[in-house]
């Protein structure tokens, strides 16, 4: 009898460490090598990549035509990818200037080749298109239009993948009383140039998304990555029939993982199941930006350390984006390598 009990309590023993050694703990997050895919380095400064290599990250940091300027920005991205070559990758931008002048395909072409020369592992289109961009007769030019078609055949035929921000979140289209998001409340507050909902004259967001689909129709080829969820954070079911009907398309969840864990208060197997379903089109990213005047590296630790907290564990957690708790999803550790590592390194293969 005592024998028999001994080797239930052990099989107990056994299977629970079996169990929890499919997860990672809190204690596994500085051995792991990770990947934040989706920063801004507006600073030769250096404390932020040297908080990274603490905490175990390499940095994808993606330039943007917007201040401090795209030129600037890809000049620092090179600088820093070759001064820390194994800490830091850079993604280039599409320029919009001289959109109407009948050799800015070649020109915009001439550019993207000389940044890929340069070390490039991705192209940023922002989302100037379809939200500032107007032709000659003032009509907004959104990214399925024929002129693009030129520089996205080139981006596809050298296996460069494009980081797309097309749209917003459905908050922008609200009053900021009445957004999900308090974070998306602090954007558009400062930013009211792309808070649309003041703007109504200009394209929707479905129209928005729209025409980000005809254009992947138009290109079945190129490897695209959905900054920011696709800007279809606000649904799992919407974004797993994007990813469903384009097989080429990935996302980033950068700044929209508040939005995932809110969904996740509401049902969070769902959300688990989301994850482990598409593990191989989900890229970690946080837009966190490093500048001159901005916060300190602890603050970026400490907004790492908060969403490890939330794929890995199964506590109750809080989040600065709204009121509510929710619990960890506890995602197995071959999900979690996944969408911190190898999914960054298969869809920007220059990251290997």
């Amino acid at each position: 009898m005592e024998k028999g009990l001994f080797n239930i309590c052990l099989l107990w023993l056994l299977c629970a460490c079996g169990n929890h050694s499919q997860y990672y703990t809190a204690e596994d997050f500085a051995g792991l090598p990770k990947t934040d895919a989706h920063v801004h380095i507006y600073t030769a400064d250096t404390a932020f990549i040297h908080q990274a290599r603490q905490d175990n990250f390499r940095l994808l940091t993606i330039a943007v035509e917007e201040p401090p300027g795209m030129a600037l920005q890809e000049r620092l991205g090179i600088a820093h990818h070759r001064r820390f070559p194994q800490q830091v990758a850079f993604a280039a931008t599409l320029s919009i200037a001289g959109w109407d002048h009948p050799n800015w395909p070649q020109k915009t072409i001439a550019h993207l080749d000389s940044m890929i020369s340069a070390g490039a592992m991705a192209i940023k289109f922002y989302k100037t298109i379809g939200m500032e961009l107007q032709d000659e007769a003032g009509n907004f030019v959104m990214i399925d239009h024929p002129r693009f078609d030129t520089v996205l055949s080139f981006l596809t035929s050298k296996g460069i993948p494009v980081i797309g921000h097309f749209g917003e979140p459905k908050d922008c289209w609200l009053p900021l009383e009445k957004m999900q998001m308090n974070s998306n409340r602090k954007y558009y507050s400062r930013h009211p140039e792309f808070h649309m909902y003041a703007h109504p004259s200009y394209p929707s967001y479905h129209e928005q998304i729209a025409a980000r689909n005809r254009m992947l129709q138009k290109h079945p080829q190129l490897r695209f990555i959905g900054a920011h969820l696709g800007s279809l954070e606000w649904n799992t079911d919407t974004l797993a029939a994007c990813l469903d009907k384009f097989p080429n398309m990935a996302v980033d969840m950068a700044a929209r993982i508040g939005d995932l864990q809110f969904q996740a208060m509401k049902d969070r197997q769902k959300v688990r199941d989301f994850f482990i379903r598409y593990q191989d089109r989900l890229i970690y990213g946080t837009d966190r930006t490093a500048e001159d005047d901005g916060p300190a590296p602890q603050f970026i630790h400490e907004a790492w350390l908060r969403d490890w907290a939330f794929f890995t564990g199964r506590d109750t957690l809080r989040s600065p984006s709204f009121e509510g708790v929710f619990t960890g999803l506890q995602l197995p550790k071959t999900v979690v390598d996944k969408i911190y590592r190898d999914n960054a390194e298969q869809w920007c293969r220059g990251l290997r």
